[in-house]
């Protein structure tokens, strides 16, 4: 049996309870809204300091760019022209990291519980 919550039982051990797996989600979520508040805050940063928005103004832009969306605010330096396309690209990254991280323990659960090898 697993001894900590980020432990995944293997093909071999019993599927974990409810409690754990609620528990394991309850991480996952947590771990990506860490990781979205962190992109969020970098993006109210950039858009701040390349383009001289203001705090609410580089909130939308981040929030907007960061969910994919798309930008509010027309850029009019290079600095904040070159922030923009890279805090884009980050963003879909991001996303689709956040997803996987919260869809991980979702998607074991499924393998497990009807014996899907993985390999």
């Amino acid at each position: 049996m697993p001894k900590d919550m980020l432990d995944l039982e293997s093909r071999e051990e019993p599927l974990a309870p409810t409690s754990r797996f609620i528990g394991r989600l309850i991480l996952s979520v947590a771990a990506a809204s860490l990781v979205v508040a962190l992109s969020l805050a970098a993006g109210v940063w950039g858009y701040c300091h390349f383009e001289g928005l203001s705090v609410v103004d580089g909130f939308l832009n981040a929030a907007m760019i960061l969910s994919g969306m798309g930008p509010v605010a027309q850029m009019s330096t290079h600095a904040g022209k070159i922030f923009a396309g890279i805090y884009a690209l980050y963003s879909g990254l991001m996303l689709v990291a956040t997803t996987g991280m919260i869809l991980a323990p979702v998607v074991h659960r499924f393998l497990h519980k009807f014996h899907i090898d993985t390999d």
